[in-house]
């Protein structure tokens, strides 16, 4: 199982802790020296501060942030979880990841969702209720911009005609992509047009604000998988997509080093190839113990 962690430099509260060079330094060779597969940012541009203030949270530019991770590195995978896709030109996506990629030797992992906060679509001038089709129409979009070569494509309101990105990605075809959110079109969107799907869990008291499908346990996470796997053989995709989890708990559960690897023993026979990791401090140095007391007590065991 890759063990991801989500990184902290949204703690805005701490910025002599978490908001300085010497942080992302600190906290990126932390993340490697123990043993975990990548970490993590999320993506919120511009949401409101009703959000904010109701318990939302602050996030950085995933592509700056991302990029100074990889530039401390040199094998921690680097993962948007998630990137709003419509809030973006596709090819403005596809040239920032496709740059990403080559200068991190191929690192990059991009994680994609629909979005939920309609505040932040009317900020940014997206359009919140035709979501769905651009995430759709957008990936279609990038992926013709990441083969490196002359390409055409006639979009909602943009058209390309014989334009070219260059260098492409690394990674061939491009970067894995997953799709995020709990919802059977999500499910579907990760079969028709990506690698993995990216679910999380969520209170059925958290879904009914719009954010995605309720997915509060096992049997639930247990249940999308099956729809994915009878999706997959429906529309004749041999392998079906990934699954990696977007955290291995739920905010607020507290769980012994060893009920976590039971855990994530179970995640895995059930099919899912990774999950992140819950690590909180308050400090720099606290959230770096924790990060290693992990590694120590779980990670370094799962091969055991």
């Amino acid at each position: 199982m890759k063990i991801n962690v989500t990184l902290p430099f949204d703690h805005i509260w701490a910025p002599e802790e978490f908001g300085t060079m010497e942080a992302v330094t600190e906290i990126g060779q932390t993340l490697e020296r123990s043993g975990y597969n990548g970490g993590n940012v999320t993506d919120h541009p511009c949401p409101t501060a009703r959000w904010l203030n109701a318990g939302g949270h602050d996030a950085q530019d995933p592509f700056v942030m991302l990029s100074l991770v990889a530039a401390v590195t040199t094998k921690l995978r680097i993962q948007s979880g998630i990137i709003v896709l419509p809030y973006r030109n596709p090819f403005l996506v596809a040239r920032s990841a496709a740059t990403l990629d080559v200068f991190s030797k191929g690192r990059l992992t991009l994680s994609f969702g629909a979005g939920y906060l309609k505040g932040e679509y009317f900020a940014l001038g997206a359009d919140f209720a035709r979501r769905n089709e651009t995430m759709d129409e957008y990936i279609k979009a990038m992926k013709a911009a990441w083969t490196g070569e002359p390409f055409d494509f006639e979009g909602t309101g943009y058209s390309a005609r014989g334009n070219q990105i260059r260098p492409r990605p690394v990674q061939n075809p491009h970067p894995p992509l997953y799709i995020g959110g709990n919802s059977r079109r999500a499910i579907r969107r990760a079969v028709d047009l990506a690698d993995g799907w990216n679910p999380f869990f969520t209170a059925a008291a958290l879904s009914s604000t719009a954010r995605t499908a309720a997915m509060s346990t096992k049997e639930d996470l247990v249940a999308g998988i099956q729809y994915m796997r009878e999706y997959s053989e429906k529309v004749g995709r041999e392998t079906p997509p990934d699954v990696f989890l977007s955290s291995l708990t739920q905010p607020g559960e507290d769980w012994t080093p060893a009920q976590l690897i039971d855990l994530i023993g179970e995640y895995t026979t059930v099919g899912v190839v990774g999950a992140g990791a819950n690590v909180t401090g308050r400090t720099r140095r606290e959230w770096c113990d924790n990060a290693e007391r992990f590694g120590t007590d779980v990670i370094a065991k799962l091969d055991t």
